[in-house]
């Protein structure tokens, strides 16, 4: 979904940086980042191994915190959540799609998600999530009875029962090939689309961004470009 006129800021960085320090060596991933993510579109985060876009959205998604700057999500400063909000903030707000899936092997996909919703504030039913990313047929078998690209749809499905107001996907279809990825690809437009799940989706793969409303570059910690696709391409026509 593309960024319409008027939409609501989800969130709001300004001048973000992040510094490790591992022994004696200094890495800069973050080099003061700023940037605004709205209502219901979906951003790509395009750039390189070690540009920045994974750090990015851990500190997005409340998972890390930044050396410098501030980040706002929906006008409250992260910086001020107690761990208790940080917590909850996680739990209600925002869903997680990672290169690996991540499901647990002895329990069904049905029951993989169930986890998920017996914790959620206003969760919809583990088949419904299932059936958003086109598992109906498939919510009783076991991990190992799914293709790679099944897993990561329990993944998605997974994230997005607690319906959350964010879903961060972190080089979703790294580990699968281009048309499992583009099934995967499919199923977190769909959600977007459907639900109007603000989405951001990091990849080094140029070919991704072609399906986003926005692309923002990021290389060496920061951000090289924003610029707006004037045609968005759906996830079925990308090849790469």
């Amino acid at each position: 979904m593309t960024k319409e006129a008027g939409n609501p800021i989800v969130y709001e960085a300004r001048q973000l940086t992040k510094v490790y320090h591992t022994g004696e060596v200094v890495v800069h991933a973050l080099r003061g980042i700023d940037i605004t993510l709205y209502e219901s579109e979906l951003v790509v985060l395009l750039g390189h191994s070690g540009s920045g876009k994974s750090t990015l959205l851990n500190i997005l998604g409340g998972l890390d915190v930044p050396t410098d700057g501030e980040v706002y999500y929906r006008s409250k400063r992260m910086s001020d959540f107690s761990e208790a909000e940080l917590t909850r903030y996680r739990r209600e707000h925002v869903g997680f799609v990672f290169q690996f899936y991540n499901l647990i092997p002895s329990l069904t996909a049905r029951e993989n998600v169930g986890l998920v919703t017996e914790i959620a504030r206003n969760p919809m039913k583990p088949e419904e999530a299932l059936a958003l990313v086109g598992l109906e047929e498939r919510m009783d078998r076991f991990p190992s009875q799914l293709s790679g690209g099944e897993q990561q749809r329990v993944a998605i499905a997974r994230a997005i029962a607690k319906q959350p107001d964010v879903l961060l996907c972190d080089e979703p279809t790294g580990a699968l090939d281009i048309e499992t990825g583009i099934l995967v690809l499919e199923a977190i437009d769909r959600v977007n689309r459907e639900l109007g799940t603000t989405t951001v989706v990091i990849t080094h793969n140029r070919v991704i961004s072609e399906m986003a409303g926005r692309v923002i570059r990021l290389s060496d910690g920061r951000i090289e470009s924003v610029t707006e696709n004037e045609t968005v391409r759906a996830a079925r026509e990308l090849n790469w």
